[in-house]
């Protein structure tokens, strides 16, 4: 992997980790049209490079993450990512069997975008608009369709979104917590990626480092921005459009797969 590659995965990541159109669906997208080769170094990096967009969330919302007198705000998140840590554990080596599949990320575009399409009426009268109203309850309900994006292509914030607006969060709330649960969710992800390659691999050398580096600082750059459009176009427009894309790149991902210019 080159620096111009690993940057163009990064803005990649950077604009789709908050958008319910799978971020991890579209890196491995991006991987196969550059031709990189699969190796263990490209796994770590992917989820790597998602720290950095997430760390995003942190300085956009540093006033809820810093607020040590709200206690509460960080029960609520260590309960919501239990599910993903518990199923993450026990089945990291099969859900690292599933990255591999182009086909898997283009029926999971689809089926994702079909939801989508109907999402924003499924849902009516929300009654939680903020964080503080969501029950711990809620929080762990919410943290187990996050699980569903273990799925490559589902979509971690979609699946996150879906979640809180069953639990009768309003749309933007429901952006919110799911925002603020990608932090623990994505630093336990990425610690563990980190701890078994170099377990299996050994120290990073020179190079992988560099390349690390780049892609968080180029991820959490974009995703400073991504945020920011995504809250205020969830509010106006709700979902459909996103299931729409979702379709138009599902249907699209078959056909290369089809014709053989991405391998399945």
């Amino acid at each position: 992997m080159t620096s111009f590659e690993s940057i163009i995965i990064s803005i990649v990541e950077g604009i789709t980790e908050f958008i319910p159109i799978s971020s991890t669906g579209h890196m491995i997208i991006t991987e196969k049209l550059l031709h990189l080769a699969d190796d263990d170094f490209l796994k770590v990096f992917t989820v790597a490079i998602q720290l950095g967009a997430i760390l995003a969330v942190v300085v956009l919302y540093w006033k809820k993450f810093f607020d040590f007198s709200r206690w509460q705000f960080y029960v609520k998140l260590a309960v919501a990512v239990l599910p993903a840590l518990i199923i993450g554990f026990l089945f990291s080596k099969k859900i690292d069997l599933l990255l591999d599949s182009s086909l898997i990320v283009a029926i999971s575009m689809l089926a994702g975008g079909i939801v989508l399409l109907f999402i924003d009426k499924a849902f009516k009268n929300p009654v939680i608009r903020d964080e503080k109203q969501v029950t711990y309850l809620n929080g762990f309900i919410i943290g187990i369709w996050q699980c569903i994006a273990m799925i490559p292509g589902v979509s971690r914030s979609a699946a996150s979104i879906i979640g809180g607006m069953q639990q009768r969060l309003t749309r933007s709330a429901a952006a919110e917590f799911s925002f603020f649960l990608a932090v623990p969710t994505m630093l336990a992800a990425t610690g563990y990626k980190l701890y078994k390659y170099t377990k299996e691999n050994g120290a990073f050398s020179s190079e992988q480092i560099k390349l690390l580096s780049i892609g968080n600082v180029v991820a959490f750059v974009v995703a400073l921005l991504a945020i920011k459009f995504f809250i205020s176009f969830l509010k106006k427009y709700g979902f459909r459009i996103w299931g729409v894309y979702r379709i138009i790149v599902g249907i699209a991902l078959l056909i290369l797969i089809y014709t053989g210019w991405i391998k399945s």
